[in-house]
């Protein structure tokens, strides 16, 4: 058992706070939740001090990632042997034998060891947060206290795999423009260590007046042939920089807002992030989480601090006493079409349905929009590859045509 320091709202809407040990936090959360109180915020207590954590939480270098198709193949086996009546350990044992990533590995042979020592499966998981995230572990527990494991399962890896596709689409509409992106920087790298140095030694020889043009790209390329140390440097602290800069939260917070108003992709991103957002919620309430819980754990699954920080306040709206819908709407998360499916969802009580429609909706038009993006990001780079290439070729050439008309003259 672990000790958990909560803060919640009892029916009247004043705030209350305290210690309750349990086996995970979605067990102090039910027991809130029974009592009438709505939870707020729960924290594992021996996170408060220092020095303190939970065992799996450390970083360890190089250790290779649990990848989301690899979750997607658990939860559907997991699904398959407790369906088939194999006892928990045992098919979690035997998918730790047979599983290739160590650190899957590592994490099912421990949850087999917590198991054995008499936790539940939601508390051994829980103490993996790098592979198993906290919508994962809150869908176990309420599927194990409610005899709905397998059916758990099989919500999970339906989750799972929806958001995996969804990532894929994504990275595949951006391949095309990181290659030619990636073509163009080598070209114009080898352009300017080996065929620009050679032409800047024959006008050296000639010693003609260099037009402007010129003599930038001569320059540039000077820079990078001798002064390349320092390029390597810069390159190098700037990318440290930034990624310490990104790991605080004031960072994070900020370029997840910022890449979500870029131009042609900022859309995408939104409403890929959104669909991540509606179908976790509606797995949540089905799987029979309250719905401030719901809202909190779906939102940190996000991977953006900005739409978490917007789902946080409607969580926060919504504890308040306010509707989902109003709090939704105060957001300016929502199109007007997906507010008024969630307010006839609460009015109904088919949220969780009507929150399916709203996944369904936003995959459909992120499906669109990446079919467009390759035709609107095309003229902007086929626009930057010809400038550059005038660029160049002004360059190289002017001189030779300046020479040549003055040897006929």
């Amino acid at each position: 058992m672990t000790l958990f320091r909560y803060t919640a709202r009892d029916a009247g809407g004043r705030e209350i706070s305290g210690e309750m040990e349990a086996a995970s936090a979605s067990a102090v959360a039910a027991e809130l939740t029974s009592d009438g109180a709505i939870p707020v915020e729960i924290l594992d207590g021996e996170l408060a001090v220092p020095g303190q954590g939970v065992r799996g939480a450390g970083l360890r270098l190089f250790a290779p990632r649990v990848r989301l198709d690899e979750l997607v193949i658990l939860a559907r086996q997991l699904h398959a042997l407790t369906r088939s009546g194999v006892p928990l350990m045992r098919a979690l044992a035997g998918l730790a034998d047979t599983s290739k990533n160590p650190a899957l590995r590592d994490a099912l042979q421990d949850v087999c060891s917590s198991l054995h020592e008499g936790r539940d499966l939601a508390s051994s998981l829980e103490r993996h947060p790098r592979v198993f995230s906290r919508l994962f572990v809150a869908s176990v527990h309420v599927g194990e206290s409610m005899g709905r494991l397998e059916d758990c399962f099989a919500d999970l890896a339906t989750h799972l795999e929806r958001e995996s596709e969804t990532i894929k689409r994504i990275h595949s509409a951006g391949r095309y423009p990181m290659l030619v992106v990636g073509a163009v920087v080598a070209a114009v790298a080898v352009i300017n260590l080996f065929v620009v140095p050679a032409f800047s030694e024959v006008f050296a020889t000639l010693g003609a007046d260099l037009p402007l043009p010129t003599r930038i790209l001569i320059a540039t390329s000077d820079f990078f042939v001798n002064r390349w140390p320092f390029l390597l440097v810069g390159g190098a602290a700037g990318v440290l920089g930034a990624r310490r800069w990104l790991a605080t939260r004031r960072g994070r917070f900020l370029w997840d807002r910022q890449r979500l108003r870029l131009p042609i992709v900022g859309p995408v991103l939104e409403r890929a992030t959104l669909a991540r957002f509606a179908r976790g919620f509606s797995l949540a309430l089905r799987s029979g989480l309250p719905v401030i819980q719901s809202l909190r754990l779906v939102g940190e699954s996000t991977d953006n601090a900005w739409v978490c920080e917007r789902i946080q306040s409607v969580s926060d709206r919504v504890s308040a006493g306010e509707a989902l819908a109003s709090a939704a709407r105060a957001s300016g998360l929502f199109t007007p079409l997906v507010l008024q499916m969630v307010a006839v969802g609460e009015e109904s009580g088919s949220l969780e349905e009507l929150l399916q429609e709203v996944a369904e909706y936003y995959e459909r038009e992120v499906d669109h929009d990446l079919k467009r993006l390759s035709d609107a990001i095309e003229p902007v780079l086929i626009v930057v590859m010809g400038a550059i290439v005038l660029v160049l070729a002004l360059a190289v050439y002017l001189p030779l045509w300046d020479m040549a008309g003055a040897m006929r003259s």
